[in-house]
């Protein structure tokens, strides 16, 4: 039950009323700065984490490989340069990690070539990352291109996150986003050698440049998204029907939507990717040695233990579901408060919901990186009305208030 708090009679009391008072009022007036210096140093310090203290994760491996394909065409030759480059770039003890497991996977990877190049078609798919590790292999070591990425993907992903909350007026809510992205596992994914961190960031941008009415920047970014992970293709079908259904007029998602749906097949082939069914049992079901002319008959039965085992391990060990239902909970309050999304936000606000719900029914995985590009963007998107609501609490009173339209500022 809540009371109201009795009269201050104790000096020491009255001290600290004081000070909390003269806080409270001395970061309401630099609250914009206070919040733009603290995420960026969060994210200086995210940087810094990935270029010094990287995760040595396996998919490094194959990554390397499909970087190296045009420089070693055998198979063997292939194998032996990405594990020895792997070796030069890690420590002793993640070298082990990643090459022994006691006759499990790893190991039986790291003795037969055949078996490894087999997997790399569900890796040459995300054809953008690859492209780029492949051209830095003459500036800096393979190793340390992955990093470079890394870096640059955490620089990208910052500075369209504070340009986003500066177009919303929003930067005192930037210590707000940070710690969204604590929970979101962002250190995580910037620590990774892979490219989530790199579509995240483009895809970000391209959300960005949609809010702004920047048609062609959004098409350009959505479709570089796409490219660095082509599972991206089902938020941006989505995207489109949504768009579509609601008739709102958004050229820039509709035509990123349109080239990435006639790349991806042009991708898959060129990739040789073993396609959707084989790559999910892969992944969800039983790791496969050898995926060459792996065609599994479809299994009802199997996907749904693989959807139910997804659906447990997300829910007790991942955050992308928690930080998703804070998300909903964030617009489902606003909008009782009477602080509204605008109608085209509104639209790129559920789309980013069923994106999620949509990539996970076809493809049941339970980490939080393959969902991560979601995960931000319903908050900035609330990040005006929140604003709005702040503002209208510090006048003293409710009133009604007119649906708030971010990004309509020019």
């Amino acid at each position: 039950m809540l009371t109201r708090p009795s009269a201050q009679t104790n000096p020491l009391e009255r001290l600290t009323g004081a000070g909390l008072a003269w806080g409270e009022g001395a970061y309401v007036k630099s609250a914009a700065s206070i919040g733009a210096v603290a995420f960026s140093l969060y994210i200086l310090l995210t940087a810094a984490t990935a270029w010094f203290m990287p995760d040595a994760n396996w998919d490094m491996l194959p990554y390397l490989a499909i970087a190296e394909e045009g420089i070693y065409p055998d198979p063997q030759a292939l194998h032996d340069s990405a594990y020895s480059t792997v070796k030069a770039g890690v420590s002793a003890g993640d070298y082990k990690t990643l090459t022994d497991d006691g006759g499990g996977f790893r190991s039986h990877m790291t003795e037969n070539a055949s078996d490894f190049h087999s997997l790399l078609g569900m890796y040459r798919i995300k054809f953008l990352y690859a492209g780029i590790l492949s051209g830095f292999n003459h500036v800096v070591s393979p190793v340390g291109a992955m990093r470079l990425v890394q870096v640059f993907s955490v620089l990208l992903f910052g500075a369209v996150t504070l340009a986003w909350l500066r177009a919303e007026s929003a930067l005192a809510l930037a210590p707000v986003v940070g710690a969204i992205l604590i929970m979101a596992n962002f250190g995580d994914a910037a620590r990774a050698a892979t490219p989530d961190l790199l579509c995240s960031a483009l895809f970000l941008g391209g959300l960005f440049a949609y809010a702004r009415k920047r048609e062609a920047a959004t098409a350009v970014l959505l479709f570089l998204a796409f490219m660095a992970r082509p599972d991206n293709i089902v938020f941006l079908a989505v995207f489109a029907a949504l768009l579509v259904a609601f008739r709102e007029r958004a050229w820039g998602a509709l035509v990123g939507f349109a080239a990435s749906f006639v790349a991806y097949f042009a991708i898959s082939h060129w990739a040789q990717h073993p396609g959707w069914w084989p790559h999910l049992w892969f992944s969800s079901i039983e790791q496969h040695y050898n995926m060459d002319g792996f065609e599994p008959p479809f299994s009802a039965a199997a996907y749904l233990k693989a959807f139910a085992a997804s659906v447990i391990r997300a829910i007790s060990v991942n955050s992308w579901v928690g930080v998703s239902v804070l998300a909903l909970a964030g617009w489902f309050g606003l909008e009782r408060a009477g602080f509204r999304l605008e109608r085209r936000a509104g639209i790129l606000l559920a789309t980013l919901v069923l994106g999620v719900l949509a990539k996970f029914a076809v493809f049941p995985i339970h980490d939080t990186r393959i969902y991560f590009p979601n995960l931000l963007p319903p908050f900035l998107l609330l990040a005006a009305p929140l604003t709005a609501l702040w503002a209208a609490a510090s006048q003293g009173g409710r009133r009604a208030a007119p649906q708030v339209v971010p990004g309509d500022k020019s």
